[in-house]
């Protein structure tokens, strides 16, 4: 392999910062992250309406800029793992993991036999086209494939310790909005059910050697979960910062009146 991957990076303690697409799914998208600094690009599936065409074509956009492309699935189930890793993401972000015997199964859909029951197709779009020995092309995939799985559940937070665990969990990623809703305290992000829940998570991925990671909607957030010891942060998402960016420059605007 000629470049270290993201997966590689984390492992050696660096801190990945990167962003969330929801909405713009244009071909720029991954140049203006990298422009920006960016070290991934989370593109979400679970929540856009968007098809593996999309993740494929963004994937594709991502190549050459640094920034490895990440994809929210909107399920765990084995076709959509394994579809978007065959389109060329770096990693997979799960929704809503409950416990160990899920975050087994979705480890074992990334992971090609022995280890796995990940499909082979090889000389595709995730390996660039290439030939090559599989042996090869299946000992890069296991340095770049992530595992991310989302706790936002309460079921989740209680299994956290046992996700955590799993082999080939790389990243246990808070889900605040969804966590407070199943708690019963949609959106009070101050309650100290959730707070607790922050750190249980947080502390399970550090006591079995993963990362904690969050979407900070700002920089207030990001401090408060870099704080709390999460260290995969994405900064907020498209949809945000493009709302957020014009609404200051049209107040700015309507103010020269």
């Amino acid at each position: 392999m000629s470049e270290t991957t993201l997966k590689q990076r984390i492992q050696a303690g660096q801190m990945p910062v990167g962003t969330m697409v929801f909405e713009f799914f244009a071909p720029g998208i991954a140049r203006l992250a990298a422009v920006a600094g960016a070290d991934f690009v989370m593109y979400d599936m679970e929540h856009s309406g968007i098809g593996i065409e999309t993740i494929k074509a963004q994937c594709a956009f991502c190549a050459g800029t640094g920034v490895a492309p990440l994809v929210r699935v909107p399920t765990n189930q084995y076709h959509l793992v394994a579809g978007v890793l065959d389109a060329g993401a770096h990693g997979i972000m799960v929704p809503m993991v409950a416990d160990a015997a899920q975050a087994r199964d979705i480890v074992s859909w990334t992971q090609y036999p022995p280890k796995g029951r990940r499909g082979a197709a090889f000389g595709v779009a995730h390996d660039g086209y290439t030939s090559g020995a599989p042996a090869d092309k299946i000992a890069a995939a296991e340095a770049r494939t992530m595992v991310i799985a989302q706790i936002e559940t309460p079921e989740g937070v209680a299994n956290a310790d046992a996700i955590a665990a799993v082999p080939g969990v790389d990243v246990l990623w808070l889900g605040h909005f969804d966590l407070t809703n199943f708690m019963g305290i949609p959106g009070q992000f101050e309650h100290p059910d959730f707070v607790a829940a922050v750190n249980t998570v947080v502390a399970a991925a550090q006591r079995h050697g993963k990362v904690a990671g969050f979407m900070a909607s700002d920089d207030d957030w990001a401090k408060r979960f870099h704080d709390y010891g999460y260290r995969m942060l994405a900064y907020s998402m498209d949809t945000l910062l493009y709302q957020r960016g014009l609404a200051s420059g049209i107040q700015n605007l309507r103010a020269l009146r």
